[in-house]
Parts: C-alpha cells; sequence; structure tokens
C-alpha cells in the first residue's frame, strides 16, 4: 500500500487512496519499453534497478515538493489542480510513476470542468455530486418550461396575442409610471435629507442655546440664592432693630440717665449727694459732680418743652458747670466751689445758685401751662433765694450758703431735687411716650 498522502482541497484533511486506484493506469507502459534513463545500470537485476529507482524518484520528488508552498490556509491553488502536499515515504509496492500517473488522471478527469480543484474526500465529493444534481434538475425543468412555451407560443390566436400585446403594453406603462413615481421618490428623498440635514443644523444651534440656557439658569439660581441668604439676613437685622427699637421705646432716657433718690437725710442726682450736714459730711468735689448733673437735668428739660432761658444761659461741665449772664457784661456765675477759696468767690457761687433757681422757675412757669401741666410740690422764691414747703412744720429754705446753715441749705437742695424728681416723671409720661 502507497504511503504517499494528499490534501483534501475543500476541507483541508488527509486523503486515502484506493487500492484499484492503479488499474485506471490504462497508459502505463512496459518495463522493455521504457527508455533507457528509466533502465538500471548493466549488471543489475530488474528488483534491484526498480528499487534503486524508486529511491531515487522518491528523492526528487520530496525536493520538488519541499519547494512548494500553500497559500495562506494551507489550501492548494486551485489555478494549478497538479501542485498538492506531497506527505509520508512511498513504499516499494509499485513505482512512483505509475501511481501519480494513474492518481493525476482521475483527478483530470475530475477536474476537467468542475469549480473546485481536486483531489477531494469522499464526504466533499459526495457534497459536490449533490449541488450538481440539484442544479441539473433545475436546469431540466427550465428546458421543460422553455419547450412548453415554444409549443404552446405556435398554437394561440391572433385575440390571445392581442391580448398579451395589450397586457404587456399596460405592464410597460405600469412600469414607466413606477419608474417615474421612483424617481419622484428619489427627488423627494433628496428634499428631505436636505430637510434633515437643515433640522438637525437647527436641532445642533437648539441644543447649544439649551444648554446655554441652563447654564444662565443655573447663574442666576446662583444669584437667586445668594439674595435670598442676603434677604434673609437683611430679616434677622430689621427684626433685630425693631426689637431694639420696641426695647428702647419702651426705655424712659430721663429716667434711665438721671436717677434722683434719699441717701438718708441727703438727696442724691446720679449716686452724687448734694448737700452736706454736720453728721454726714460731703466733700465739695461730690457736691460740685451733683450740681453738674443738676445743671445737665435742667437742660434736658427745657428742650425737651422747647424752653429757651430769658436771663442766664446754663452751660453743664460737669463739676465745673457755669451759668453765664445774658446781659451785657456776660458775667460767668461758677456753680461750684473749693473750700478756703476767697470770699468774693463763695459769693458768686451763691449767685450762681439763685441764678440755678432762676432758670428752674423758668421751667415751672412753662411746664405748667395748659390742663395737663407740671404741679412741683415746692415753691420757689427766686427774688429771695428760697424753697418753701407748703407741708405742716415746713418753711422756707435759703439756697445760700452765706448767713445760712448748713441744715437750711441742705434742706434747700432736697426740696430742689424732689422738684426734679417729678418734673422727670411729667416729662416721661408727655413727651417720651410721643
Amino acid at each position: 500500500m502507497s504511503s504517499i498522502r494528499f490534501l483534501c482541497q475543500c476541507c483541508h484533511q488527509p486523503l486515502r487512496l484506493a487500492q484499484d486506484s492503479s488499474g485506471l493506469d490504462s497508459s502505463q507502459e512496459p518495463a522493455a519499453s521504457k527508455p533507457p534513463s528509466a533502465q538500471g545500470p548493466p549488471g543489475e537485476t530488474p528488483e534491484e534497478g526498480s528499487t534503486s529507482r524508486v529511491e531515487t524518484d522518491v528523492e526528487k520528488l520530496q525536493d520538488s515538493a519541499s519547494s512548494w508552498t500553500l497559500p495562506g490556509d494551507g489550501e492548494m491553488s486551485r489555478y494549478n489542480p497538479r501542485k498538492f502536499t506531497l506527505l509520508g515515504k512511498l513504499g516499494s509496492g509499485r513505482t512512483l510513476n505509475s501511481i501519480q500517473k494513474a492518481t493525476l488522471g482521475i483527478f483530470d478527469i475530475l477536474s476537467g470542468k468542475g469549480d473546485l480543484d481536486h483531489p477531494l474526500c469522499e464526504d466533499c465529493t459526495d457534497n459536490l455530486l449533490e449541488e450538481l444534481d440539484s442544479r441539473l434538475t433545475i436546469s431540466e425543468s427550465d428546458c421543460q418550461n422553455y419547450e412548453r412555451c415554444v409549443a404552446t407560443a405556435g398554437e394561440r390566436s391572433e385575440d390571445e396575442r392581442e391580448t398579451l400585446q395589450e397586457e404587456l403594453r399596460s405592464v410597460e406603462l405600469e412600469e414607466a409610471r413606477l419608474a417615474q413615481q421612483l424617481e419622484e421618490a428619489e427627488r423627494s428623498q433628496g428634499r428631505v435629507a436636505a430637510a434633515l440635514e437643515a433640522a438637525q443644523a437647527e436641532t445642533e444651534v437648539l441644543d447649544q442655546q439649551e444648554r446655554q440656557h441652563h447654564k444662565d439658569y443655573s447663574e442666576l439660581l446662583w444669584q437667586h440664592l445668594e439674595l435670598r441668604d442676603e434677604l434673609s439676613s437683611v430679616e434677622n437685622q430689621l427684626q433685630l432693630a425693631q426689637t431694639q427699637l420696641a426695647r428702647l421705646q419702651k426705655t424712659n432716657a430721663f429716667r434711665s440717665v438721671f436717677v434722683i433718690h434719699k441717701d438718708g437725710p441727703l438727696a442724691a442726682i446720679n449716686n452724687f449727694r448734694l448737700g452736706c450736714l454736720p453728721t454726714v459730711p460731703v466733700c465739695w468735689t461730690e457736691i460740685n459732680a451733683a450740681w453738674g448733673q443738676a445743671a445737665l437735668l435742667l437742660v434736658a428739660l427745657s428742650k425737651a418743652v422747647g424752653l429757651e432761658f430769658q436771663r442766664y444761659q446754663l452751660v453743664p461741665c460737669g463739676s465745673h458747670s457755669y451759668l453765664k449772664s445774658l446781659a451785657g457784661d456776660g458775667t460767668e456765675l461758677p456753680l461750684y466751689y473749693t473750700r478756703g477759696q476767697c470770699p468774693l468767690l463763695q459769693n458768686k457761687f451763691d449767685q450762681a445758685m439763685v441764678a440755678f433757681l432762676d432758670c428752674m422757675q423758668q421751667f415751672k412757669e412753662e411746664a405748667e401751662k395748659g390742663e395737663l401741666g407740671l404741679r412741683m410740690p415746692y415753691g420757689i422764691h427766686v427774688d429771695r433765694g428760697l424753697l418753701e414747703d407748703p407741708g405742716p412744720g415746713g418753711g422756707l429754705y435759703a439756697i445760700r450758703t452765706h448767713r445760712s446753715t448748713e441744715e437750711s441749705w441742705t434742706n434747700a437742695l432736697r426740696l430742689m431735687l424732689t422738684n426734679f424728681e417729678w418734673s422727670l416723671a411729667w416729662v416721661s409720661l408727655r413727651y417720651c411716650q410721643k
């Protein structure tokens, strides 16, 4: 059995040749008719010459087979059916030339008019034969149809032919109409494509505008949030301001700034005692500060009622307050005193206290006007520099220190601060609530 192997040109599987393939080699020549190159040298037996020739032919065939190359997938070229891959070694049963000629003869017969190159395996050959059988069946059916049409064409009458001609013309007209509709549809397709392109461009522009609108909306929303935060902050500030305003409106400025109370036998304004007794000594620095607070209070009360003093101008300067005469000389009367100063300055201090009573009398006259006017509990006598207690056991008390006792002077100052306390209550009720 030969060990030469071939590849199927369809499934690329190795082929196994049948044993009786040599019987088809009808063109094999007898050994005596071979050329001298095919015979062995003289002195060799036929078997030895045949064996040496077989080995030589195998080497040449393998050398030539090694120089052939396969296409990309290992398939043999269809344009040269004699190029195939040789695998294995040749047995010693028959010569290589006889086997090759027989096999190539079979392949030539099979590949004479086929579309697929040979060699083929058995399965591929069966598939090829089935395909050829189906094509043959279709061709025979077409031939029968053609023969039937040719046979019946001569039997038709003139009317039938005219009817068929009319049908053919109507079909041609329908074809022309459909072709025209196809052209119109193609033109419509072109217009629709142009409109689609324009719509896509417009869509792109609208998309860009939409993105810009979203961006603007985000910015406006951010500004809205910021403004809302600012509005909330302003509302909170306004609420705080309104709360403070309500609290301040309920606050009595006069009562908050000026506090008059009694400190034992003495009267005090803003914790400064005004006056002194042999049993309760008070330094002049505190008394001068109390006179400064009293002067400031009288100026505030006069402004509350819209009063302008006529004869003196009261200038509050703390513990060094004074009154300035509005006459031509413009004399300044100090509303403070220092122990050990000359008697002349003490006389001016007395004049300043009397002038202070004059200013207080002007405020009293202005405040007593109207039905809801002020009614001070203690009377004032400016010309004599006295304050009068109308109650039982009362009397007149001098505001001067010259020719007066400390008890009388201190009682006069206490009555004066009591009048101021009533004035504070009256101004708070009438003017501060407005």
